[in-house]
Formats: structure tokens, sequence, C-alpha cells
């Protein structure tokens, strides 16, 4: 079997990828009162009795001259929500109009935000959506996260979506309540089902990704073309070759699920730092 060549669909070279998700993560982090990444570190609980042996810079001065007895300050670490990155790697993904396609954005935002996320101490797992086998469980390992952000670099054009299937297959292994972040030009109608589901348990956001020219087609009418994961021509009508922004949107939030619609020709940094600020990253907002 002839092995296929995988290419890059991102410009820029491996050094310039990381300087580039590495600006994005700490936009993301700016400012510890502004951080949409909450938590991390260590939080007080309450303050006992003073013990000898325990370490005097966990004192808890104030306690102390009050009562008039050495008091020491206990803490507990926060428990984390882990995150969990739905990346879809299908050929559609990397069909653009532009100088950075749909996946090339989106593996961009998704390493951005796992670095981001693990400054505050979120582990962060990643699961392909596509046909290659490609799952990285919840970690806080940033060389894990860089490891697996350019083997994503390289693609092969040739890969089906298979968002819903992988939403189906990874829920089940979710022992506990989850972020669950999914980056796709939602090109698989059966990610609705999927992802409505999963929302019961978990906490869903979606990245829509779409290029320009997408919302050309839609207007277009009667039109030939072929699938850019398995190359069968088929015969559309623009008006139903994809459903639109507006009903994603409709349909996702009636089950509480957050949804961002990201036009690659638009800036985009600055509409996802404001949606993942006003949504409360890893909270409850907007359910």
């Amino acid at each position: 079997m002839q092995r296929q060549v995988q290419l890059n669909p991102d410009p820029v070279d491996a050094r310039q990828f990381e300087v580039t998700v590495k600006q994005l993560a700490n936009s993301l982090n700016f400012g510890q009162e502004e951080s949409v990444f909450h938590g991390g570190g260590l939080e007080y609980a309450q303050s006992r009795l003073y013990v000898a042996g325990d370490p005097v810079k966990f004192i808890d001065w104030k306690v102390s001259a009050r009562v008039g007895k050495l008091f020491i300050k206990e803490y507990q670490e926060p428990k984390q929500i882990p995150l969990y990155l739905l990346l879809d790697t299908s050929a559609s993904m990397c069909i653009t109009s532009q100088t950075l396609s749909k996946y090339a954005w989106a593996v961009r935002i998704a390493t951005g935000i796992a670095l981001a996320a693990q400054t505050s101490m979120t582990p962060v797992g990643l699961l392909g959506c596509g046909a290659r086998e490609l799952h990285v469980r919840p970690t806080l390992s940033r060389n894990l996260v860089m490891e697996w952000s350019h083997k994503l670099r390289l693609h092969d054009f040739l890969e089906e979506t298979s968002l819903a299937k992988r939403a189906r297959e990874v829920a089940p292994s979710l022992k506990r309540r989850t972020t669950v972040i999914v980056l796709s030009d939602l090109h698989d109608p059966d990610a609705f089902a999927a992802l409505q589901v999963m929302s019961q348990e978990h906490d869903c956001l979606v990245l829509h990704l779409q290029d320009p020219a997408e919302l050309n087609i839609q207007g277009a009418g009667i039109f030939r073309g072929s699938e850019a994961e398995s190359g069968r021509s088929f015969v559309g009508h623009g008006r139903r070759a994809f459903i639109k922004s507006e009903e994603w949107k409709s349909e996702l939030t009636r089950f509480g699920i957050d949804y961002l619609h990201l036009l690659t020709d638009q800036p985009i940094l600055g509409k996802l730092r404001h949606f993942l600020n006003r949504r409360g990253f890893g909270g409850s907002a907007g359910r």
C-alpha cells in the first residue's frame, strides 16, 4: 500500500508556530485578574492550632494575634475541571480561500487554549475527530501539548470527519464533569445529536470555523462538486449544501451548548477571548 505524503497546511515553520501559539496562550492568560482560565494554586480552607514542626510561613498572624495562640493556615488544592479538545481533522477543514485554512486556525487555537489552561493547572486532553487515531488523555505536560500540536500540523488531506462518532466514543470515558471544546467546520450533521447527549453531563463549547468561500456556495443554486474526504462526486443545492451558522447556534444553545462562529477572513483572537471571558471558562455561565 502506497503511503500518503503528509503536508503542512500552515505556512509558518515549526519555530514560528511555537512562538505564535505561545503568544496566543499569553493573550488568553494576560493578567491574573483578567485571565479567562480561573483556578490554579492553593485555596484557603481553615486555620488550626500550631503544632511543632508546622511550616512557619503558614502561620495565620491575624488569628494568632486575636486569640493569643499560634494558628496555622490550611490549604486545599482546588478541584480542577479537566478540559478535552475535540479537533476536527477531516479534509474539508483544509480547503481554504485564505492564507490560513480552518484547519491551521483550529490547530493554533487548540494549542493556545491548551497552554493557557495548563498555566492554571487545568489538565488538557485531545481527541482527533478524523480518520487518524490521535487521543491524548488530560495532562499538565506542556511538552506533550507541543508534541501533539506538531503532529496535527501534518495532514494527508484524505481524512473523513468522525466528530459525531468520536464524541460518542469518548463520552463514557469521562468519569467526572469535563469541559469539552469542539473545533470544527461542522460538516458532520450527526454532530448535533452527539453533542446534545454529551452536554447533559458535561460543559460543552463549540468553535465553528468557516471559510468565507463557503458562504458564497450557500446561495449558489445547483452545483456539481466532490467531497474533500472521499473524492466522490455529487450534485447539490447551495441553500442545502451546509447548515447555516444561525441554525447551528440556535440548535446548540437550546441544549445549553455555547457556540462561537469564526470566519477565517476576520480577526479571530479578539472574538475568541471575548467569548471565553463572557462565558467563564470551565464554569457554568450561559447554562
